[in-house]
């Protein structure tokens, strides 16, 4: 049975800061006035705003709103046009067509030489885009005219066009190094001021409306500025209970969007004793995930089994998320001489961020039911994140958000796509892993290649490079003159771009 110990610890200090949360808003002497500017709440800053660099979703949900993409995807996570409009006039080759008119945000027309010269800077090898492996299938693109050019693959796909969601820079920028700051784009929305590391200033360009991206790393302070209107909207990243206060709260609007964000646990398959599965799976056995998801996430999540969620279309239902068995672990661990007199010791690497820490709590609670000493080292995110692409972990806890095509099989699994290359951060390798990926990405049809994946994912639940968790809702938690805001499974910024605020009485 579950020792219920830990979260019910962690309650008590949830209500601790809920009373403080109380009397911190009682004191306020006063609520921001409404202005005609929008703030968004950032749980960390982005790396990046160069969308042939950006890997977390901070990053690339900035770049969306920057940024034109040739392609976009569907709710069934089918690609559909966006930029641009394809045709597939042979095996291996795409036609792409400008739909419309763009222009970068300096007025200047936006051409199939700028989108050419932006996939080309991604395969460049020299300029290191950690999104280069995902374009591996591409052999040339070839302009044909300044809104037609075609893309010549080395085997047929039928899913290449979801493969150019990467923003679209001018030709000029694109074929240089990582940029400090970016380059003109032709989304929806322009730079307004250079970038401070707390404050990202955004303008709309239909209308001029201004939006700041505000940087709060403290979850507290995230809240109380929600609270006392100095933000209106937070998307994820608030404690269970700390929305279900701000729902209390006057001219407060919180609303829910299934998503398909994969937390997971991840192992250093190179070096330590995570390299043994036996010891990957005990510790899988080791975690009531479930009870995580009532007491913590209080439902706002659901059990995972592969990284994919179940109605993708590569996905699959047939595989059942493991089983919470600790007397299994015990033996397991045993077995392969861990005991009281001689435990396993392990580190785990988590971000600052409280629900981050408080599950790393509960973790380490559960692992040392069955034997298992875990040292929590939390930092911030940029030192965390810095740490697990070099591979400087034994454990760790992260997220895959906005998962859309199976590519992410090659981008994090595929033995040769380890950082900065792609994101096989545990240096999983598997002849058979990598039979399959290349065997799926050769199927020309859909049905043998998401029968290719399905037979993957229950290869990687038997190797266990991840233990895979849940996949995550989001919350979005918004001031009411906020109208008209809405997300995606992905957690996208992109209903910024029609989103109003309410003119005050």
């Amino acid at each position: 049975m579950w020792n219920r110990s830990p979260c019910l610890n962690v309650a008590n200090l949830a209500s601790i800061r809920l009373a403080a949360l109380l009397l911190l808003t009682a004191l306020a002497a006063c609520v921001r006035p409404p202005d005609d500017v929008l703030q968004v709440g950032l749980a960390s800053a982005p790396t990046t705003l160069d969308p042939r660099y950006a890997t977390d979703a901070t990053s690339w949900r900035l770049c969306r709103l920057l940024f034109e993409a040739p392609a976009g995807f569907d709710a069934r996570f089918m690609p559909v046009p966006a930029l641009m409009t394809w045709q597939q006039i042979g095996p291996r080759r795409y036609r792409f067509t400008l739909a419309g008119e763009h222009r970068f945000s300096d007025g200047a027309r936006l051409t199939t030489a700028d989108v050419a010269a932006t996939y080309r800077a991604v395969l460049d090898r020299a300029l290191a885009s950690p999104h280069r492996a995902s374009l591996a299938n591409l052999v040339r693109i070839d302009v044909l005219d300044a809104e037609r050019l075609e893309f010549l693959l080395h085997e047929p796909d039928p899913l290449f066009p979801g493969l150019l969601v990467i923003g679209v820079m001018p030709a000029a920028a694109a074929g240089l190094p990582a940029t400090a700051g970016p380059s003109l784009g032709s989304g929806p929305f322009v730079l307004a001021a250079p970038p401070s590391p707390k404050r990202y200033a955004l303008r709309r360009l239909h209308d001029g409306q201004r939006l700041n991206f505000v940087v709060v790393e403290n979850e507290t302070t995230r809240v109380l500025k929600l609270a006392r209107g100095e933000l209106d909207l937070v998307q994820g990243g608030l404690a269970p209970e700390n929305i279900a206060w701000l729902a209390r709260q006057p001219d407060i609007t919180v609303s829910r969007q299934a998503g398909s964000t994969f937390s997971y646990l991840g192992f250093n398959l190179a070096s330590g004793p995570t390299q043994v599965r036996a010891v990957r799976e005990a510790i899988a056995l080791a975690i009531d995930r479930a009870a995580i998801v009532d007491h913590v996430l209080r439902g706002q999540a659901r059990l995972a089994a592969a990284i994919l969620v179940p109605e993708h279309w590569a996905g699959t239902s047939s595989l059942q998320p493991l089983v919470h068995d600790p007397a299994r672990a015990r033996a397991q661990l045993l077995a392969l001489g861990y005991h009281p007199g001689a435990p396993l010791r392990l580190s785990y690497k988590t971000s600052s961020d409280a629900l981050r820490l408080r599950i790393a709590a509960i973790l380490q609670a559960q692992l040392a039911a069955v034997g298992v000493e875990l040292e929590i080292q939390s930092y911030d995110w940029g030192t965390f994140y810095a740490d697990i692409k070099a591979g400087r972990f034994a454990l760790y806890g992260l997220s895959w958000v906005g998962l859309q095509l199976p590519d992410i099989f090659r981008y994090a699994f595929r033995s040769d796509s380890v950082p900065p290359g792609g994101a096989n951060r545990g240096r999983y390798a598997s002849a058979a892993a990598d039979a399959l990926i290349d065997a799926a990405q050769a199927s020309p049809a859909l049905a043998a290649r998401a029968a290719r994946y399905r037979e993957l994912q229950e290869l990687l639940a038997r190797d266990l490079p991840y233990v895979p968790l849940w996949y995550e809702d989001f919350m979005i938690v918004s001031r009411t003159r906020l109208v008209g805001y809405h997300t995606n499974a992905s957690g996208d910024f992109d209903g910024l771009a029609t989103v109003t605020l309410r003119t005050p009485p």
